[in-house]
């Protein structure tokens, strides 16, 4: 395997994973929401273009009945994914509600994208009539360009994508350049920026090979340069889906830090969720389900999740307050010890709880609601961390314990005047 090979599958990995790691945002998308789809699109078109170009499959796909199909694939699924950034282009920039304000660059923008819808049908179209016409395909090949130089019928072919390609690359630098220059945010200005020189280096490359396979057809270069020409190209183009890759993920990753929290807050929550809903199956949307399964939903994100499950935790405490005495919580309290709310507080809400739902399970009759401690929680935030403390110290509580406090507090009860 050659440096160039290795790279290829490297390249081919890291789209993958930016598409993998971007595709729940596309599915949580709204119909409003546009640009996450349309990003995602691009992604997955060009991951999957990329893995045809890889060693082991370029050469499975070519050796096929459909001689060369790799070829084929690669441009159909490239085709797509450049028609998604060019809609993903004109989706940032959203509406104006007075379309005479519409800038300049914007309006170029939406014209391209209506061209390019049509014209990405077109490409494709006229791609799948001279494959299958003109193309000499009578060998597999390897490096499609090296080995074509020179035939007529493999230029005009690549012609008609590069043309589609190489017009779509300047577009895409135009708009991203000029988002770069107005972009505030360092993270967002590097990211673009990358992305920006990504799109340089393709209309390079474009270029560069278009006029390559038309001075072939005039002047057949020699095999050795032929295949040194296509393996400096490919090195470039590898080159290019690094930084697009790279500089598209920059912005998002602003967002991984809050994810990460999220995701923590999930696990952390999880087995209190999850023994509270069981007690109380009506009270979440869907029935629970274990952590792993919890985690790889992707129908709803991870912030509204995690809301959900506060929700359910308060709501669930709310029903448990009508099966127990107003003494559970003195109880719980003293049986936590003395040791201020950051220690304590967590602690007595846990042991309440838990006893709570052995007297539920118990049988106990629902009555009025007991008293229990004052939240301070100031915003949605604060609830969910001081429930993430909750929780972990509820996997301290043995049901003995919680028993031995539920009945202080209900010998407590009975010893109060009626």
């Amino acid at each position: 395997m050659t440096p160039l090979d290795l790279a290829g599958y490297l390249v081919a990995g890291l789209m993958t994973a930016v598409a993998l790691w971007r595709m729940p945002a596309a599915l949580w998308g709204d119909e409003e929401d546009r640009r996450r789809r349309a990003l995602w699109g691009c992604y997955a078109g060009f991951a999957v273009a990329l893995w045809t170009k890889t060693r082991v499959v370029r050469i499975g796909l070519n050796d096929s009945p459909v001689t060369d199909l790799a070829v084929l694939i690669k441009h159909y699924t490239a085709t797509i994914a450049i028609l998604a950034i060019l809609s993903y282009i004109v989706a940032i920039y959203g509406r104006y509600a007075d379309e005479g304000a519409v800038p300049r660059h914007v309006r170029f923008a939406r014209l391209i994208q209506q061209v390019a819808a049509k014209a990405s049908a077109a490409t494709l179209v006229l791609l799948t009539v001279l494959f299958f016409t003109v193309v000499d395909r009578s060998v597999p090949s390897d490096r499609f360009v090296a080995d074509h130089a020179g035939q007529w019928g493999a230029t005009l072919y690549m012609s008609v994508f590069y043309l589609y390609l190489g017009a779509a690359s300047a577009v895409c630098a135009y708009q991203w350049a000029l988002a770069t220059a107005s972009a505030r945010a360092r993270h967002l200005r590097v990211g673009l920026g990358m992305m920006t020189f990504a799109m340089f280096i393709g209309v390079g490359y474009t270029v560069s090979r278009t006029l390559f396979l038309w001075v072939s057809v005039v002047d057949n270069p020699g095999e050795s340069f032929a295949l040194r020409f296509d393996e400096v190209t490919e090195a470039a183009q590898v080159v290019l889906f690094a930084f697009f890759a790279v500089g598209a993920s920059i912005p998002a990753l602003s967002n991984v830090r809050r994810r990460a929290k999220l995701w923590r807050a999930q696990v952390r929550l999880h087995g209190l969720w999850f023994e509270l809903m069981t007690a109380f199956p009506d009270q979440p949307f869907e029935p629970p389900a274990p952590l792993a399964r919890e985690l790889t939903r992707f129908d709803t994100p991870a912030d509204l999740r995690v809301d959900r499950w506060a929700a359910d935790i308060a709501d669930a405490v709310e029903k448990l307050r009508h099966y127990v005495p107003d003494t559970l919580f003195p109880a719980a309290e003293a049986a936590a010890g003395t040791g201020g709310r950051e220690q304590a507080g967590p602690l007595t809400d846990a042991y309440w709880i838990k006893a709570a739902l052995i007297a539920r399970d118990a049988g106990a009759p629902a009555g009025e609601a007991a008293a229990v401690g004052t939240q301070h929680a100031t915003d949605q935030d604060d609830e969910v961390a001081w429930l993430v403390r909750v929780a972990a110290a509820y996997r301290t509580v043995t049901p003995e314990r919680a028993r031995q406090i539920l009945e202080s507090a209900s010998a407590a009860s009975k010893e109060q005047p009626a």
